[in-house]
């Protein structure tokens, strides 16, 4: 698969890696090593006396850091993989991206390198005669490391046994998807593009659409005078030859052809869904945890009751608003890119239809999906209501339900 070309997309995409904030704890910490005993050996700073120990006691002190943090931090993290191995398998193997993205499993990882990269610039940088000074503040530090390296896997014990509880997970697919709400659209008249097609750009190869650089398709529709219509939605999955964009004629303009080069370059293709532009990935999340909670082998009620009562707040926000679109307009209002969002009956479907299908045998959700569906029914605007309603219970499933 190729990996994203457009600058934006990129920079989504390092900001989400696991890797980014231990990269930044492991420079930082080389730095600071190498300025921190180049300043003490250089400028002979007056910490003597912090740490009184000779050159042997000192490469002792930091061959022993650099050992136990290493073997500390391959046995640590070897062991929260297999847990997290575990607790994706039960609840999602969809969930393990949250994981990943959490700031303080990649905080305490930064810690333990950076501990041990720390330790090994100043073994590095000790004397090789009794007669030179220790670079003491160095080591100092080295040792107030590994005084914050325990108290921060004190910490994470806590945190990692907290987040692998089903209900922060339920609640952290929830406020991530709400996030995607609020980055969507203001409600409006859905922008028609005019002309006809006079172009199609296709995928090269297949994938899941991840993400939509919608500034950078405004940017090659305005400089090649033609609109732009995005076809598939992030989250959907496109084959390889399945038409991308289509190149539209405006009003007056002829447009030139679009570079085959500005598909591959506009829309990031990869191998699984990631939150963000995608918006129904949390709807399945949560409907991947219910339905999994339901099955024989796990019968977990309570875990499927609040995953229907999270995705049940995400659907009353999103019944008051129609369907999103995504538009670049020019100044004077001209439509240069358009992309559909997915459509309120495919989340009520993902919810309601599939939970229903796989708690036919358990009154206590069928109970609280019906209950679910006649609240939105009270809240949504004319569009939605059709979709609602042909989810109400009919009064003989509601009297044989309860």
């Amino acid at each position: 698969m190729s990996r994203p070309r457009s600058v934006s997309a990129r920079l989504a995409e390092i900001r989400e890696s696991f890797w980014l904030v231990p990269a930044i704890f492991s420079i930082g910490a080389v730095a600071v090593a190498i300025g921190l005993s180049a300043l003490e050996l250089q400028l002979d700073l007056p910490f003597g006396g912090i740490v009184p120990s000779g050159p042997a006691g000192a490469r002792s002190l930091l061959s022993s850091i650099i050992t136990a943090m290493i073997s500390f931090t391959a046995l640590v993290f070897s062991i929260t993989v297999v847990a997290l191995q575990l607790a994706s398998s039960q609840y999602s193997p969809r969930v393990l991206r949250t994981f990943l993205q959490d700031r303080i499993i990649q905080a305490t990882l930064g810690t333990f390198v950076a501990t041990f990269l720390f330790a090994m610039v100043v073994l590095a940088a000790l004397p090789a005669r009794e007669e030179q000074r220790l670079p003491e503040l160095s080591l100092a530090v080295s040792i107030a490391l590994v005084l914050a390296s325990s108290a921060t896997f004190i910490y994470y014990l806590h945190h990692i046994t907290t987040v692998m509880r089903v209900s922060h997970i339920i609640g952290s697919i929830g406020a991530q998807t709400r996030r995607s709400i609020a980055r969507l659209p203001p409600p409006g008249e859905p922008p028609a593009v005019p002309g006809g097609v006079a172009q199609t750009l296709s995928a090269t190869q297949p994938g899941m659409i991840s993400h939509v650089d919608l500034t950078m398709l405004g940017r090659l529709a305005r400089e090649h005078d033609c609109a732009i219509t995005v076809i598939p939605i992030p989250g959907d999955f496109v084959v390889a030859g399945a038409p991308l964009l289509l190149v539209h004629r405006t009003a007056g303009g002829t447009p030139r052809p679009l570079p085959a080069e500005a598909a591959e370059q506009s829309v990031t293709i990869g191998v699984e869904r990631v939150p963000g532009q995608d918006l129904g990935f949390g709807f399945r999340q949560l409907a991947d945890i219910a339905e999994r909670a339901l099955s024989p082998a796990v019968n977990d009620l309570t875990t499927a009751v609040r995953a229907v009562q999270e995705a049940h707040d995400l659907l009353r926000r999103l019944a008051t608003r129609p369907d999103p679109t995504h538009a670049v307009r020019d100044e004077d209002g001209t439509v240069r890119v358009r992309m559909s969002g997915i459509s309120y009956d495919t989340l009520l479907a993902t919810i309601i239809d599939d939970i229903r299908l796989v708690a036919t045998q358990q009154p206590r959700v069928m109970r609280l999906l019906d209950a679910v569906v006649r609240d939105l029914a009270t809240v949504a605007i004319p569009v939605h209501r059709g979709e609602i309603e042909r989810r109400l219970p009919s009064p003989a499933n509601s009297q044989r339900v309860g």
